[in-house]
């Protein structure tokens, strides 16, 4: 390694980030349009597995499984181009994988939405019910505002 890059560290870390794949080049696997190999896939996430998910960390999700799906959309119209027969070229258990959990993610969100829906309804009930047993005593007056009042009230009974 040499003095200059020890030197200056981030500049590694700029070089690094200078290369990733922007744009256009992030619908195609490995740089090509149409692999030539066949690529093992996991699972769909499942939704036991997305319900202890982050808000974040599934907002993150959803946008990697977006990019995965417009991929495999691009991959397909290269295929129906270049009139690939789809016994050579399917990836209609990838697109079944994002669209199961793309849709296990919407499920999630909603749950969390009813759930919240329902807490905010029985707070209402609840404060609504603490009102009633407890009707609320206007505060007392300051000390200071108190004694203008009182003055003001034995002036007007002396005058008269």
């Amino acid at each position: 390694m040499s003095f200059f890059s020890r030197s200056f560290p981030s500049l590694n870390r700029l070089k690094q980030l200078a290369f990733r794949a922007r744009g256009v080049e992030e619908f195609f696997e490995g740089g090509k349009s149409i692999p030539t190999e066949k690529s093992w896939t996991g699972r769909a996430w499942r939704a036991s597995e997305l319900r202890v998910k982050s808000f974040d960390d599934l907002h993150k999700l959803w946008f990697v499984l977006l990019k995965e799906r417009n991929v495999l959309a691009a991959q397909k119209e290269d295929a129906r181009r270049f009139h690939i027969s789809k016994q050579y070229f399917s990836n209609k258990g990838r697109q079944i994988k994002c669209q199961k959990s793309m849709a296990r993610i919407k499920f999630v969100l909603n749950e969390r939405r009813l759930a919240w829906v329902e807490a905010t309804k029985l707070q209402r009930l609840a404060n609504a019910q603490e009102a009633a047993v407890n009707p609320k005593i206007p505060a007392p007056a300051s000390t200071s505002e108190a004694a203008a009042t009182a003055s003001k009230s034995t002036e007007a009974t002396t005058s008269a």
